[in-house]
């Protein structure tokens, strides 16, 4: 396919994906339950933190954190005390367990009452065209607090070659609204074109397969080279495509 027709191509699927039958099978739907701003933000920071592994059991396991939390993720955050925190003993997702949840649950609170919440971070250390830089500082204020090593890892950093596909997935939640139902785009003060497509085997494999991607690895330069090209496919939106990308991996089996 020439330029032409590949943009015709992807946004024919973007069209087929981007839209409120996505979120039925998607762990987008955690956030989509909340109407408060920091409890869309929490849930879905969570939620995208797990979103690793069978889709199905990413969701279940999302919802079961919520259900811990009293399904006002913000509140519990907000006023837990150190015996609230026992309430998380038995969770796990994969690697990430109950120790893990709960230093999060504690960072979060530290985040609201003294960095003015997690959009102001993002907002802050962003460049126009990038939000990787805002990721990196971002991990690092959230690691302000005594923690494992262990916790670290379950957060991506750009600048040590991470693709930081969870969190880019929970940016693009956040800051793009596509007026499909899908995205919830509640954070006005970053623009769609900051943001780089969530890097997985799914996405990865068809960009390769289409052109978009030639890095073997599903690194930080990957992104780079992706991001690239799907902003001569779109500057403004280019995550759009992440619909496309994923929706021919995971439905079509292109």
């Amino acid at each position: 396919m020439n330029f032409t027709e590949l943009k015709e191509f992807l946004d024919e699927k973007v069209i087929a994906y981007n839209n409120t039958k996505f979120i039925e099978t998607d762990p987008i739907q955690i956030p989509h339950r909340y109407s408060l701003k920091e409890d869309i933000e929490i849930s879905g920071f969570l939620s995208s933190t797990i979103a690793w592994g069978n889709r199905k059991m990413i969701i279940k396991n999302a919802d079961r954190m919520m259900t811990l939390l009293g399904n006002s993720p913000f509140d519990f955050v907000m006023s837990h005390k150190q015996h609230h925190l026992d309430d998380l003993d038995g969770f796990v997702h994969r690697t990430f367990n109950a120790l893990d949840l709960k230093f999060f649950v504690q960072s979060l609170k530290n985040i609201y009452q003294n960095h003015n919440g997690m959009e102001q971070i993002f907002c802050k250390h962003g460049t126009e065209t990038s939000l990787q830089p805002a990721i990196t500082k971002f991990k690092s204020v959230f690691f302000e607090l005594k923690h494992l090593p262990r916790t670290q890892k379950h957060i991506g950093d750009p600048f040590k070659g991470s693709a930081a596909k969870k969190i880019n997935m929970f940016l693009r939640w956040m800051v793009r609204n596509d007026n499909a139902g899908v995205d919830l785009g509640i954070w006005n003060s970053l623009s769609p074109a900051q943001l780089s497509c969530p890097l997985d085997v799914h996405s990865g494999n068809v960009a390769r397969k289409l052109g978009l991607l030639t890095r073997k690895q599903n690194n930080a330069k990957a992104l780079v080279e992706l991001d690239n090209s799907l902003r001569e496919l779109d500057a403004k939106d280019p995550v759009k495509y992440d619909f496309a990308l994923f929706g021919l991996g995971v439905f079509e089996g292109f």
